[in-house]
């Protein structure tokens, strides 16, 4: 992390002070140190440049470490199926198995490699107009956000899609954050492959409590990210405490009427924040003024499963085909 987030940072559990024991520096950057809260003696440290602000009484489900996990050891349980993953030619493989190839050449540290698989995986996992209506809600931000100052702040930051365009199309300096320090630790790597790191500060925190004082945060960013966070009543009350200035969230809407996937996404409680009423009174029920921009529908499939690895999966919706809409939540 860069020494500037110091100033905007405090104990997640108590929102006290920190007191900070520095033992590397590089540059600007924070590799190696520990904060300890003055009021309540919690200690969060920083390792390998990523502040770990994590409080041990919120459960988490750490999809990064079993994923990784899980497709390690069934490689290493089934060296037959790693080398038909592995070694036959990657336009040979179904689109999971591409993408699951780049998974795999990214643990081993091979990123050329692992951006080849993933580019060639992408079109054959989602259609045309899924493509372009996300890549328009990630341009439609960076757009608005170029008369802006002071780091941008990206919420559940996962794979760094977005905080990749953040760094490379902006000025400002850009927080990756996420609450699995597996894939901050990822994302280290990838951002240093592409030559962005620099650019970029690591946090890892549970957004249902974050370690940011009341207000510190100007421009908060997500790419999908709210879903997939527990609590979201919760969660967007204490989004609500740490911004003083704008909310972008990059979200698609399923419709209403669309009952196959409704049903499924309300059986994995994920309905709150995928349909937009639903999503638009949670905001508001939290203290938000929320605007929709850059609305636009795109078709969307369910992602091909792996022909390789049982018939693993890449995302849980859509169950069914449907259209999505896209935009740009606004929130102030």
């Amino acid at each position: 992390m860069h020494d500037y987030l110091i100033e905007m940072l405090e104990c997640p559990a108590c929102h006290g002070k920190l007191a900070w024991t520095i033992s590397e520096r590089r540059g600007g950057r924070i590799e190696s140190a520990e904060a300890r809260c003055v009021g309540c003696a919690a200690s969060y440290p920083v390792r390998e440049g990523i502040a770990l602000f994590l409080t041990p009484d919120l459960p988490r489900n750490d999809l990064w470490e079993q994923t990784a996990g899980r497709l390690s050891r069934y490689l290493g349980e089934h060296p037959e199926i790693e080398r038909q993953l592995m070694d036959v030619p990657l336009d040979a493989l179904a689109p999971a198995d591409q993408f699951f190839r780049a998974l795999v050449l990214e643990e081993r540290g091979n990123y050329a490699e692992a951006q080849a698989a993933a580019g060639l995986a992408y079109p054959g996992l989602y259609t045309p107009q899924y493509l372009a209506c996300h890549e328009s809600q990630m341009a439609c931000i960076v757009e608005q956000l170029r008369a802006s100052d002071g780091p941008v702040i990206d919420l559940a930051s996962g794979r760094c899609s977005l905080v990749e365009v953040l760094a490379r199309r902006l000025g400002q300096p850009v927080v990756a954050t996420d609450f699995s320090p597996r894939a901050l630790r990822r994302d280290r790597q990838w951002l240093e492959f592409l030559g962005l790191y620099d650019r970029v500060s690591l946090l890892s925190f549970d957004a249902r409590r974050t370690p940011f004082r009341d207000g510190a945060v100007k421009t908060l960013t997500t790419n999908l990210g709210l879903p997939n966070i527990a609590e979201p009543g919760n969660l967007l009350r204490e989004l609500r405490r740490v911004v003083s200035g704008t909310f972008w969230a990059v979200s698609h809407f399923y419709a209403e009427g669309d009952e196959v996937n409704a049903t499924a996404i309300h059986e994995a409680g994920l309905a709150p924040l995928l349909f937009r009423r639903s999503a638009l009174e949670l905001f508001a029920a939290a203290g938000w003024q929320v605007e929709v921009v850059n609305s636009q529908k795109g078709r969307a499939l369910p992602t091909p499963r792996s022909e390789l690895l049982g018939g693993a999966g890449i995302d849980g919706f859509p169950v069914a085909e449907t259209v999505l809409e896209w935009c740009v939540l606004v929130a102030r």
